[in-house]
């Protein structure tokens, strides 16, 4: 196992990983796959050395990947951010998930980074367990703020203060 930043050529996997999720209706908002096209600027937005992009690799294949995102956009938030992370369905349960988000609260510091905070749907059972395991709290609840074909959903808003 091998967790890296990734590369532009890691895109493609890093889309199909994501694109799996959506028809879950449990991980993401959005509705529809989206393109390894439209996806470029995102990508080209991190930066390994404050908002990385990393992928987890088992056998030289790309099979997760833990996103940093700057939180809000405003400047006096430049030491929180939101952190995304998903992993192919086939590779579910073997502890990748704890693997990325074990190695994204030891490196925040380094990234000059206090605050970890990561938006759930409260459906999602199997991420908030992973993020509570981590001492993540409940810091926040949107009730009803998504509608998932036809269904409202509530989104949690977990967090974490960093020891720096």
């Amino acid at each position: 196992m091998t967790i890296r930043n990734a590369t532009e050529a890691d895109l493609p996997a890093i889309v199909a990983i994501y694109n799996a999720a959506i028809p879950c209706r449990i991980a993401t908002a959005d509705l529809e796959p989206v393109s390894s096209e439209s996806r470029l600027a995102w990508f080209q937005g991190r930066s390994p050395s404050k908002h990385p992009l990393w992928v987890i690799e088992l056998e030289g294949v790309v099979v997760g990947w833990l996103s940093f995102q700057p939180f809000y956009g405003r400047p006096a938030y430049h030491a929180t951010a939101e952190i995304s992370i998903y992993i192919a369905s086939d590779y579910h349960r073997r502890g990748l998930g704890q693997q990325l988000l074990a190695q994204a609260i030891h490196r925040s510091g380094s990234l000059g980074i206090k605050t970890l905070l990561s938006l759930i749907f409260a459906h999602n059972q199997p991420s908030l367990k992973l993020f509570e395991k981590f001492k993540f709290q409940p810091w926040g609840h949107l009730p009803k703020v998504a509608e998932l074909d036809g269904v409202e959903c509530d989104l949690v808003i977990m967090g974490r203060r960093i020891n720096t």
